[in-house]
């Protein structure tokens, strides 16, 4: 049988781009905010757009979708991607219209991008390079190519181990951040034309 993907929907996500581009890969997507399903599925995507605050009350406002997914992941062992905001969620803070929780699955914070060349304009928006870094140069999902980026707010790591790659935005911002089975990408898969569509493909055949 395929494989069941959780697409979650809780209000702030580019769904339909992103269920399109995993329906191009091959993937069975469920789009849901349903904690039973998440349970089930044998993968998890949280995408999202906007604000790291109303993102992240989005999310809270789903009832059980947070236990849910924490279940599935930290003790069912499923892969999960977070996408954009998404990713930033997995931080432990947000920093945007004042201080947020985020999911602390990586310990970290979402902060303003303040570009050390005053010419760097934010948000940081188009196609830009991935790089990884030394530790993550053979990872089984992310790769090392150009994403396409749309954020003014970037996650910083607390630990430079979570930190997979990076790009260059007057100054490096992190562009990929994991730990076991949980992987978090700042650029949008789903506009990343084949690099993107590689990228998922991958995600699906992924076993950490």
């Amino acid at each position: 049988m395929a494989e069941v993907i959780a697409l979650v929907d809780y209000g702030a996500g580019n769904l339909h781009s992103v269920e399109n581009a995993l329906k191009r890969v091959g993937a069975k997507v469920k789009v849901t905010a349903d904690p039973d399903v998440l349970r089930a599925a044998d993968r998890i995507i949280l995408p999202g757009v906007g604000s790291f605050n109303a993102c992240a009350a989005g999310l809270r406002a789903e009832k059980g979708v947070i236990e849910a997914m924490r279940e599935r992941v930290f003790v069912g062992g499923a892969p999960f991607l977070g996408i954009c905001v998404g990713m930033q969620l997995l931080a432990t803070r947000g920093l945007e219209h004042g201080v947020t929780p985020g999911l602390d699955w990586i310990e970290g914070e979402v902060r303003l991008i303040k570009p050390t060349d005053t010419s760097v304009k934010v948000p940081h928006m188009g196609w830009n390079d991935v790089a990884m870094t030394p530790h993550a140069k053979n990872h089984e999902v992310i790769e090392e190519g150009e994403a396409y980026f749309l954020h003014s707010y970037h996650f910083h790591a607390n630990s430079g181990k979570d930190v997979l790659a990076m790009t260059d935005h007057g100054g490096g911002l992190v562009a990929a951040v994991g730990r076991d089975n949980i992987l978090g990408v700042q650029f949008h898969p789903e506009k990343s034309q084949s690099y993107g569509l590689t990228l998922l493909s991958r995600f699906l055949e992924w076993k950490p």
